[in-house]
């Protein structure tokens, strides 16, 4: 079957498919380049606005590096690694994987998204290991994976936010080709792959950009991990929006999620986002392309596309939805819990009626307002979800919500409420059957940066009572292995993992045929307590969603689709279809 798609990209060594390899680099900052392939320096030559060239015979497989001003480094746009980042690179032609999988992708209504890292998800943490899984995962009606970074970074283990080499794929998980097989297996299953990505900056250990490019950078610009990037130079963006490129061709790829881009300090007439997102949007994939946010500034303009308004971004995770239903279930108030403590049942209305909570008004809490008004974007923008990696790992000790709630019929209903409402639902590795797994955070590095890992954890979460304590060391083997997720083994795990199951076979009849013209329903939301409905008005049909989230009045639908009511609980839901359609 014919191959991806696949663009020739302004850094590294790209195949000519003539026996040859084109070698590029922009080095602005040096006065001399080669690349060392096969024992022997072949000299680039110096080009316009400081790139600089060659072509040169060569074979798959064939190791190089690039000698700048003599000292070795390994190709920043490298598609693969012979070891580990600080040695030679590897020459991919992303032309030669066969795809077996006829593949048209998924709208984006149709997504229910499950966030895994692949080191944890299985015990073996591989791609073959990750592709084995699928079938489970398919079962529950999960349509769309989203993984954790996986762009090489140093060392075997870590969250991938920390990648210095962008283009290849950790080797730690498999090889170019073992994600592609991945990515292959999911499509014969009719789930998509989306890919975490990070464009705001590079890691700590293993950026040789920084010693020998130091234009990439911003002289004046700090970004919270380190350097500044000077996204305002041509072929910094280029990397970077290229990468996005290379990533959906040659691989396959269903949509990126694009990792803190409230972090990505541009000051260019057209700013990076609305470039890397135009020209994903320009290009011919044959299938959809789906485009999510993280952004703790809650904007709006980014989204829109299919209801006419500006942008080319579909969607954004939404951490109102899970901090308003944190703060309820376990009482916590510390850091950016605070505005969403003080009345959480108020916040989870505004976000069943309007997506974000926080929209640009004064509330309790917080120094200054954060956000804009949401209630006219499309319900698919809004990522849900009620634990992902952050939310559980930048927690001292890794806790998932349901190991701090006791209340399992609580716990049932706000996990109704998340995956049956308009909204896209995530689903964190591992919650779907209450593994017992934290999910920690975890790293590799040794001498100074280990310990200042080690010391910045410790002081980052001395100062918290509730998500704070005693860290596990996150440099230990121990921390990773404990993350690992299992698979469900008790009653109580199979039990839930058929419960999620329920709900998602639901949301896959009754609802996602609602949500396929992206029109933004009428909301309407009413609160007497804890007592909560949300109707959406889909025209011939209305979806309704009742809950009671404490003690209070509650009743059922007369004809519901799905009921949540136990005697040990305030706690209950109902979720009915209004109006003719059932008739």
């Amino acid at each position: 079957m014919a191959g991806g798609k696949w663009w020739h990209k302004s850094w590294g060594a790209e195949p000519l498919h003539d026996g040859r390899w084109c070698f590029s680099l922009w080095a602005p900052d040096v006065g001399a380049v080669s690349v060392e392939l096969g024992g022997t320096a072949i000299p680039l030559e110096s080009e316009a606005d400081g790139w600089w060239s060659i072509e040169a015979p060569a074979q798959p497989g064939a190791a190089y590096r690039f000698l700048v001003d003599g000292k070795a480094y390994p190709d920043p746009a490298a598609r693969a690694q012979q070891g580990d980042v600080h040695g030679p690179s590897l020459l991919v032609d992303p032309a030669d994987f066969a795809w077996q999988s006829d593949w048209s992708g998924l709208p984006w209504t149709d997504a229910v998204v499950y966030e895994l890292h692949l080191g944890t998800f299985t015990e073996e943490g591989t791609f073959a290991a990750a592709a084995r899984e699928l079938p489970r995962l398919r079962d529950l009606s999960v349509t769309m994976v989203e993984l954790m970074p996986v762009a090489q970074f140093d060392g075997r283990r870590g969250w991938g936010y920390d990648g210095v080499l962008p283009y290849a794929p950790h080797r730690a998980y498999g090889s170019p080709d073992d994600f592609r097989r991945f990515v292959d297996s999911a499509h014969g299953l009719g789930i998509g792959v989306l890919l975490d990505v990070v464009y705001n900056h590079l890691g700590p250990s293993g950026n040789y950009l920084s010693a020998w490019c130091p234009s990439f950078f911003h002289p004046e610009r700090r970004s919270p991990w380190g350097q500044g990037i000077a996204y305002e130079a041509r072929p910094v963006r280029d990397y970077f929006i290229e990468n996005a490129l290379c990533w959906l061709g040659e691989y396959r790829l269903d949509g990126l999620r694009l990792d803190a881009v409230h972090a990505i300090e541009d000051h260019s007439p057209v700013h990076f986002l609305d470039e890397l997102g135009e020209r994903v949007r320009a290009a011919d994939w044959g299938r959809p392309i789906h485009l999510v946010t993280e952004d703790e500034r809650n904007p709006v303009r980014y989204f829109g596309l299919n209801s006419g308004q500006h942008g080319a971004f579909d969607a954004t995770w939404n951490d109102d939805w899970h901090h308003a239903v944190h703060c309820l279930l376990t009482g916590e108030d510390e850091a950016y819990y605070a505005s969403f403590a003080v009345d959480p049942l108020a916040d989870i209305e505004i976000a069943l009626r309007d997506g974000y909570v926080e929209q640009g008004q004064r509330r309790s809490g917080e120094s200054k307002p954060r956000g804009e008004p949401s209630a006219a974007l499309p319900r698919s923008t809004f990522v849900n979800f009620l634990g992902n990696h952050d939310q559980v790992g930048n927690r001292a000790r890794g806790e998932r919500l349901h190991q701090l709630v006791s209340d399992r019929t609580a716990l049932r209903v706000v996990t109704a409420l998340t995956l049956l409402s308009p909204f896209v639902p995530m689903i964190f590795m591992g919650d779907e059957f209450l593994t017992d797994a934290p999910f920690l955070f975890f790293a590799d590095f040794t001498g100074d940066l280990a310990e200042a890992v080690r010391k910045g954890r410790a002081e980052e979460f001395a100062k918290f009572a509730a998500f704070g304590g005693e860290v596990p060391d996150p440099i230990s083997p121990k921390s990773f292995a404990a993350s690992k997720i299992g698979k469900p083994q008790r009653r109580d795990q199979r039990d839930h993992e058929d419960f999620v199951r329920q709900l998602l076979h639901l949301r896959r009849a009754e609802i996602a045929p609602l949500l396929a013209t992206d029109a933004v329903p009428k909301a309407v939301v009413t609160r007497e307590g804890p007592a909560i409905e949300a109707t959406w008005d889909f025209g011939r049909t209305r979806l309704s969603l009742r809950a009671c989230l404490g003690d209070g009045k509650f009743a059922a639908h007369d004809d519901p689709l799905f009921v949540i009511a136990e005697e040990t609980s305030p706690f209950a839901f109902s979720a009915a279809l209004l109006a003719d359609r059932r008739a």
